[in-house]
């Protein structure tokens, strides 16, 4: 899948911070659709596998709607190993219990493990990307662009990308890709309003698919 020198650095780049674990991704090599989403969670880097739990039977449920499944699509994310906090409890016995939930990637890790990514989008040149949740959109297109505003549409921009893999400093691709931004799917598990909504983007991912199908 990789080199085995950028898994090396990225190993070495990500271990400053609290994360643990690493998932590569799942899915074809040469895939029309990628998927990105975050970071993995407990179940992912137990299980080796992007998307999994209940994040992920809600993934499959979008993808089914328009004839999508595992097979057909390459699942991936931002940060490849889990980002988690440290958090201290005391129970009503007076113990200690310790607790490392997940938690968001920060900017910091994203560099860190951005040569995977970047690596990854240039040599499978996906026909689109999807991006799910705001955090893979202004990884790959920057802070101004919000998922909140572009969600459903399709977007023809350069990606930020590191200037080579030993940098820490993003620039503008040379050529566009396709952006589909929507909602990530664990959003529906605190907004259910939001699964109506990401029905509906998946559905004009269905529209936008079913044309380049056609133009290919």
């Amino acid at each position: 899948m990789f080199p085995k020198e950028l898994v090396e650095l990225a190993q070495k780049r990500i271990a400053p911070y609290q994360t643990e674990g690493f998932v590569t991704g799942k899915g074809p090599m040469n895939p029309k659709i990628m998927f990105i989403g975050e970071a993995p969670g407990r179940n992912e880097i137990e299980k080796g596998e992007p998307f999994i739990g209940r994040a992920g039977d809600q993934l499959n449920a979008f993808m089914e709607q328009i004839g999508l499944t595992r097979d057909d699509v390459y699942i991936t994310s931002v940060v490849r190993s889990r980002p988690y906090k440290v958090v201290e409890k005391t129970d009503k016995d007076g113990n200690l219990i310790i607790k490392t939930p997940n938690r968001a990637p920060t900017k910091k890790e994203m560099v860190a493990h951005a040569p995977l990514l970047d690596y990854q989008i240039q040599h499978m040149n996906p026909s689109i990307i999807v991006t799910l949740g705001g955090i893979a959109l202004k990884r790959l297109l920057g802070n101004e662009y919000k998922i909140t505003e572009t969600h459903g549409q399709l977007l023809e921009k350069p990606i930020y990308q590191l200037r080579n893999f030993n940098d820490h400093h993003y620039s503008p691709s040379k050529h566009s890709h396709l952006i589909f931004p929507t909602f990530h799917p664990a959003s529906v598990f605190y907004r259910q309003v939001l699964k109506e909504t990401i029905y509906e983007d998946f559905h004009r991912l269905g529209e936008v698919l079913d044309k380049i199908k056609f133009t290919n």
